[in-house]
């Protein structure tokens, strides 16, 4: 048999260099954790704040019951399509059309990152839902709004909420 020495071993990174990864990844996850789950009321204040009641003729319990239906109102929720589009935020805004991806191709009307759709600041999210609700169909374009919300008694949705 032979014997092996016992050279020292080599480290990837010193020490320092590995305490300063680990902390860069643990900032990354803390930025990302900004999402939120939104109350009914909370939301309607927020949205009242920002001019959606009356905007185009939808009151503001036609926008809550929107968020609902589409996101039950969390800013972090995203769906998958089956062509590789997603859905993004507390609106469900979709990449096909209104904000970007990484990739390269895609309309982006709202001129986002479909990303800047995804945390408890609305205002990105709030813009690019009026820009879809300037087209014809108006909120008639969500699915969910027609199925759940259009044409209903509403008023629920706001009902003892303050402004």
């Amino acid at each position: 048999m032979e014997a092996r020495s016992q050279a020292p071993r080599r480290q990837l990174c010193p020490p320092g260099i590995t305490w300063l990864g680990l902390a860069y990844l643990l900032s990354c996850l803390l930025a990302s954790s900004k999402a939120k789950v939104f109350s009914r009321c909370e939301l309607a204040k927020e949205l009242h704040d920002f001019g959606l009641e009356g905007y185009r003729g939808y009151n503001l319990a036609d926008w809550i019951c929107l968020a609902y239906y589409t996101s039950g109102f969390n800013t972090d929720a995203v769906d998958h399509e089956a062509d590789g589009s997603t859905n993004n935020g507390i609106f469900q805004i979709s990449s096909r059309k209104w904000c970007k991806t990484l990739a390269p191709n895609g309309p982006n009307f709202c001129r986002i990152y479909c990303t800047d759709l995804l945390n408890n600041n609305l205002k990105d999210s709030i813009v690019c839902a009026m820009k879809i609700a300037q087209e014809p169909q108006g909120l008639g374009y969500w699915e969910a709004w027609r199925h759940h919300c259009q044409g209903r008694d509403l008023s629920d949705w706001v009902d003892g909420c303050d402004f």
